[in-house]
């Protein structure tokens, strides 16, 4: 059973940072999506099982970075100069390989964190 939890979403002001984090039960392929209220899930982030291989969406490129501490099954989403348009409930998404884009692809997910934005 693959579990993942998700801490650090929270209200922050525009332009403010958060950090987001998913501890993982085992060393996966990790994404983070996001779904804002009437929207459909979208992707935010990935990275692959060696940390090597990373994709963005173009909206949050060059202020998002997503990392991972392998030590600990832990992928982090640190998110900076955040905008209004930010604000969604964030999940964390784990596969054994796949780091893509797609969320459909992913086969475990987490309970998600939501993150504010206040202008």
């Amino acid at each position: 059973q693959v579990e993942l939890v998700e801490s650090g979403g929270g209200l922050v002001q525009a332009g403010g940072s958060l950090r987001l984090s998913c501890a993982a039960s085992g060393r996966y392929a990790m994404g983070w999506f996001r779904q804002a209220p009437g929207k459909e899930r979208g992707f935010v982030a990935s990275n692959s099982r060696s940390g090597l291989t990373t994709y963005y969406a173009d909206s949050v490129k060059g202020r998002f970075t997503i990392s991972r501490d392998n030590a600990q099954n832990t992928v982090y989403l640190q998110m900076n100069s955040l905008q209004p348009e930010d604000t969604a409930v964030y999940y964390c998404a784990a596969d054994i390989n796949y780091s893509g884009t797609d969320k459909s692809a992913y086969n475990y997910w987490g309970q998600g964190t939501q993150v504010t934005v206040s202008s």
